[in-house]
């Protein structure tokens, strides 16, 4: 067959719309690949929304990817046909500016990234860089691997970011929150997360995956934490984060977007406190991440939705009807 299907986002803020499309061939260096499984990221959500700058329209979105190699361009070596891979959001780089070259790729001044500036896997095909995926072996449940692809690696960017420190905060308890708690209790952390105010479920799920505390984001822990990471795109849990933090504790946002920054005391800063961001993510990070997850043994939660159901799945995860991640099957 030389058609796939695939749900389009024509323009942003509308919804995603299946349609019929020829199956793209892979060009040099690039492998064709049926899709599996593909997660649903909050990213999706900017992309759809219009919120992120020159995406590039109309665009089939997700970068949360699971399939098997179908077709390898001229090129391609390392990989086979039948191959199990992933493919995550930084989708190329140009190899050659100062980012690149000095080890920083995920800031590289002309990248293209998966379900955004390249078509993604909101489809039962798609095309990648095979320089860009992720050998995954060939055991385990491609579904719940899927969150891995971003919300797992974007989050250990994160951690890494956090430091060493011993008490982890964790505001928004979601896709991500869910699989690095467990990444961090494994290195020995102490987890403590936060989440909406008034969100019972989401404190119970946050208890049950081991956080020693949970309460809501307007409120203090029982005690001043080393380091806190910020997954939700809300830019009042700034000032909220470092209320948390000790003297030369760190704030880490790992959106990619967020709302404004609201003004705060010079005090709340005061004291060596830190506030950085994560952008993207290097394949090296992918590397390190799947060696930790593997001995880790992470379990992620998720909400399987067929992939004509992917505005449901959107939608889902603006409302926060989620705990864990959602992921579309083909």
């Amino acid at each position: 067959m030389n058609t796939m299907r695939a749900m389009v986002l024509t323009r942003p803020g509308q919804p995603l719309a299946m349609q019929d499309l020829p199956r793209p061939q892979p060009g040099p260096g690039e492998i064709s690949i049926r899709v599996s499984a593909c997660g649903v990221c909050r990213t999706d959500l900017h992309v759809v929304d219009g919120e992120l700058p020159a995406g590039k329209y109309p665009i089939v979105p997700g970068h949360e990817i699971v399939g098997y190699v179908e077709t390898l361009g001229p090129g391609v070596t390392g990989l086979q046909i039948g191959q199990r891979v992933g493919v995550p959001w930084l989708g190329h780089t140009c190899g050659h500016c100062p980012y690149c070259l000095s080890g920083h790729e995920n800031l590289c001044d002309q990248p293209l990234f998966t379900g955004y500036t390249r078509d993604g896997g909101y489809a039962t095909h798609t095309i990648a860089d095979a320089a860009f995926t992720f050998p995954l072996g060939e055991t385990g449940n491609d579904p719940a691997t899927a969150p891995l692809l971003c919300a797992g690696l974007i989050g250990w960017r994160s951690l890494v970011f956090a430091g060493p420190g011993q008490r982890l905060g964790l505001f928004g308890f979601g896709a991500a929150a869910h699989i690095i708690a467990q990444v961090a209790q494994q290195q020995g952390r102490t987890i403590y997360a936060f989440v909406r105010p008034g969100d019972e479920a989401a404190k119970a799920f946050a208890l049950r995956l081991g956080a020693a505390w949970a309460g809501g984001s307007d409120e203090l822990p029982p005690e001043e934490l080393d380091a806190t990471i910020i997954y939700a795109p809300v830019g009042p849990l700034v000032p909220a984060a470092l209320k948390a933090v000790r003297k030369g504790g760190r704030v880490v946002c790992a959106g990619i977007h967020m709302s404004d920054i609201p003004g705060f005391p010079y005090a709340l800063l005061w004291g060596e406190r830190q506030v950085s961001s994560v952008a993207n993510l290097t394949r090296q990070d992918g590397i390190d991440f799947f060696r930790v997850a593997t001995q880790a043994n992470i379990s992620t939660e998720v909400t399987v939705y067929p992939l004509d159901r992917a505005n449901d799945a959107l939608n889902d995860l603006r409302a926060g009807q989620l705990q864990g991640a959602a992921v579309l099957v083909p």
